[in-house]
């Protein structure tokens, strides 16, 4: 570790004379040689450093959705091209220069804040051997040297021996205790931060190999902070703490405000931001402006949670807009959903289901249903005997105009059922 922080030498006097500033200040309040003014020295330099790399955390999140979203094709890739290793690479720079993302943006903040940490590391470690360091002179070393965190010394780590500790004026339980809290600390915090990150702001409708490595890191991180804090100074353990919990709240801050798509932390903030514009009936923030105009734009690629957003909006009798706005009344133009729900204010109404029979109305209609074919039936079977009957009536038996008694009686005839026209002759036998 002492070799490492070596590298970052030439950062040393910035770190060193940012803190030496910030003691000045808190100083003057909790006095110069207590354990508070250089500890809050140590936190103002990590929120400083912080602050300055919010637009490289950013920049992370952006790259971070950008590979969840690459994932299925990434996956496409490695199975057409499994025998073939750099024509694999090749695809996969290629599906990067595409999509304009960068595998290594995800570790942008870790990366910027790597020089300041060895160089914080390095500092603390000339504090403790008692040489002195960029701009903190000997008065400064011998103020820091006496400085006690809860009884710890700033300088002192886990693995100090007793006679080092008693030099710092301070005894090897103290050093302990309170360098195991730091870690056990500073290891949960990590661990809690990736936990958040994975159950709260992953797409759970699209399983990629990501959200496994994600998943590894969960519990692999929290160890190696466990594993490398006991070579750590207390003073480092400040920072790396002060970090992880500024890394965490920032992560709960942006999950709340802009989740990821599909992720329940987006199914939470899309029922807040309904209940919210239901009840002003308007949208209030730019922010929530620019979601619910995503969302419009969408159309019919939204997501269950986006979907059943704007149905929420429309039982409301709202319609969301395409610039982001709702409009209410029978004058609302609603957005159309994959789902074919209806306008607010118009559209086609909803298709009423038939009101239930009792057993005596059903038993009723189906008497009257028979009776009515029967019927029918027998109408038909008579249209058909009088139509044969037509047919087979002979061209001169048919009455005349002005036929008088010769129409009567064929009308008589075919009254009676007899068959009309000429008789045939009896047989001779029957005669």
């Amino acid at each position: 570790m002492d070799t490492i922080a070596s590298l970052f030498s030439f950062i040393t006097t910035p770190v060193s004379w940012v803190i030496v500033q910030f003691h000045a200040v808190y100083g003057k309040i909790f006095g110069p040689d207590t354990g508070w003014a250089w500890g809050l020295a140590i936190v103002s330099l990590v929120i400083l450093i912080r602050i300055c790399l919010i637009p490289l955390f950013v920049k992370q999140i952006k790259a971070t959705r950008a590979m969840q979203t690459l994932q299925p094709e990434m996956k496409k890739i490695q199975e057409r091209y499994k025998s073939d290793k750099q024509r694999q690479s090749e695809e996969m720079m290629k599906l990067y220069k595409e999509s304009g993302t960068n595998p290594l943006s995800s570790c942008l903040p870790i990366l910027a804040q790597s020089p300041f940490f060895f160089a914080l590391y390095h500092v603390l470690n000339s504090i403790a051997t008692g040489k002195t360091i960029g701009v903190i002179d000997e008065g400064l070393l011998e103020s820091a040297r006496k400085a006690h965190i809860f009884g710890a010394p700033l300088a002192a780590k886990f693995t100090d021996s007793a006679d080092k500790v008693a030099s710092l004026n301070a005894s090897l339980t103290d050093v302990r205790v309170v360098t195991a809290i730091m870690i056990i600390l500073m290891s949960a915090s990590q661990f809690f931060t990736q936990r958040q990150l994975m159950t709260k702001n992953v797409d759970t409708t699209v399983k990629t190999p990501f959200m496994q490595q994600q998943k590894m890191l969960m519990y692999v991180f929290p160890v190696m902070f466990a594993v490398f804090g006991i070579n750590f100074p207390v003073g480092v353990l400040v920072y790396w703490l002060t970090t992880n919990v500024w890394t965490m709240g920032q992560q709960m801050f942006v999950i709340r405000r802009n989740p990821t798509p599909g992720s329940k932390a987006q199914a939470a903030f899309l029922e807040r931001l309904q209940k919210q514009v239901t009840h002003h009936k308007k949208v209030r923030g730019r922010g929530n402006t620019n979601v619910i105009k995503a969302i419009v734009a969408k159309g019919r690629d939204r997501n269950e949670f986006e979907r059943k957003f704007i149905n929420g909006l429309t039982k409301a009798g709202l319609a969301a807009q395409a610039d982001g706005s709702v409009a209410e009344g029978e004058s609302a133009v609603a957005t159309a959903t994959e789902d074919g729900a209806p306008a607010a204010g118009g559209g086609t109404p909803k298709r009423q289901q038939p009101k239930r029979q009792s057993k005596s109305q059903r038993q009723s209609a189906a008497a009257h249903s028979t009776a009515k074919s029967e019927g029918d039936a027998d109408e038909d079977s008579d249209a058909k005997t009088s139509l044969e009957k037509t047919k087979d009536e002979p061209e001169d038996a048919k009455p005349k105009a002005g036929g008088g008694k010769s129409g009567s009686g064929n009308a008589r005839q075919a009254k009676s059922g007899q068959r009309k026209g000429q008789q045939r002759p009896k047989h001779p036998s029957k005669k």
